[in-house]
């Protein structure tokens, strides 16, 4: 008897162990970056590096992207379950697909970067001058698809500008050659993609940013599938949470975060990258509206003004609710969301 009580406990005690070690085994999400690795994604390698992830009980696995809109369709298909990518994508989805697009749980990107630049040399200095120029694009990009809308928010007659369409690596080439006098953008691509041409996009250019004219739409930040958001609300949080505290670790010191970019990804040109992750900073982040509610969140009236710009840019037959595309319920306390207005 003796002996079968001891058999029992040390397989109670055996159990016990095995269903703790079975507890403790990290959530896995698998995330998909919105493009080819960038100094603009360093917050989520930050949160991988400093263990913050790991904090949350999250095993999270990163890929590299093909594209801000891809990251959409990625996560509907189900191979992955969040990533890095653009909310006015999630609108469109969301007005065909109710109920099967992901959800925006941490706005990042605040200010759009869909944007006009011009030659100097074309005499654009106004938007009024577009009327009587040639301006290009890659066809079906935000920017291009939502010119209509610009042009009526901003009383320009389209009739008066010519468009031309090209593939999204033959739009700065095409511009520099002077092929159009402007081009439809986002500015944190095309930007570099002059300097890395030999251009000075500061000295040589004039920059029309969507969100100075009207448009003031919402951009990237970190999205999560339905089946995440349904099944596990825990991880999500925990998700959020380390994201939105490596978000304001990366204000706090660029240079880390870049050796978190290097890490991930030896091939990435630091300099350049980090030239890009202090614009997205400075340019996509940094807004009164964040000063004001804290990082990741969004003002419900300003997403339904863009949702209703998304859907008559796009000829959506259904209009999506804010509900539908963000979700605010995992977001830290306001007073974690500070984020640091940079100094190095």
């Amino acid at each position: 008897m003796r002996n079968l009580l001891k058999t029992l406990a040390f397989a109670g005690a055996f159990a016990l162990a095995a269903g703790s070690a079975i507890a403790q085994q990290p959530t896995t999400i698998r995330f998909t970056l919105g493009w080819k690795t960038q100094g603009s994604d360093a917050a989520f390698f930050v949160a991988r590096d400093k263990g913050y992830f790991a904090r949350e009980g999250l095993n999270v696995v990163i890929d590299q992207g093909e594209g801000s809109g891809a990251t959409i369709t990625r996560i509907m298909g189900g191979a992955y379950d969040a990533g890095f990518g653009d909310i006015n994508a999630i609108i469109q989805n969301a007005a065909s697909s109710p109920g099967l697009a992901p959800v925006m749980v941490f706005q990042m990107w605040t200010q759009p970067p869909f944007a006009v630049v011009a030659r100097n040399a074309s005499g654009i200095k106004t938007i009024k001058d577009f009327e009587g120029k040639t301006l290009g694009g890659a066809q079906g990009t935000p920017t291009t698809r939502l010119m209509p809308v610009f042009a009526k928010v901003n009383n320009l007659d389209l009739s008066k500008i010519k468009f031309t369409t090209m593939a999204p690596n033959l739009q700065e080439p095409m511009l520099i050659q002077g092929h159009m006098d402007a081009a439809m953008v986002f500015n944190i691509t095309s930007y570099f993609n002059l300097i890395g041409l030999g251009q000075d996009p500061d000295k040589d250019y004039t920059w029309f940013s969507f969100g100075d004219f009207g448009m003031d739409l919402y951009s990237n930040g970190l999205m999560v599938s339905q089946k995440l958001l349904k099944e596990n609300p825990r991880a999500v949080q925990g998700l959020v949470r380390a994201v939105s505290q490596a978000t304001i670790d990366v204000g706090k010191d660029i240079g880390g975060a870049m050796e978190s970019v290097k890490k991930f990804d030896q091939l990435v040109d630091i300099p350049v990258e980090q030239r890009r992750l202090r614009f997205a900073y400075e340019k996509l982040m940094i807004s009164a509206e964040a000063k004001e509610i804290g990082a990741g969140d969004v003002k419900d009236d300003r997403l339904a003004r863009s949702i209703d710009m998304v859907v008559q840019g796009y000829g959506l037959t259904r209009t999506p609710v804010p509900s539908e595309i963000f979700n605010r319920s995992f977001l830290p306390p306001r007073a974690e969301r500070e984020l640091v207005y940079l100094t190095n």
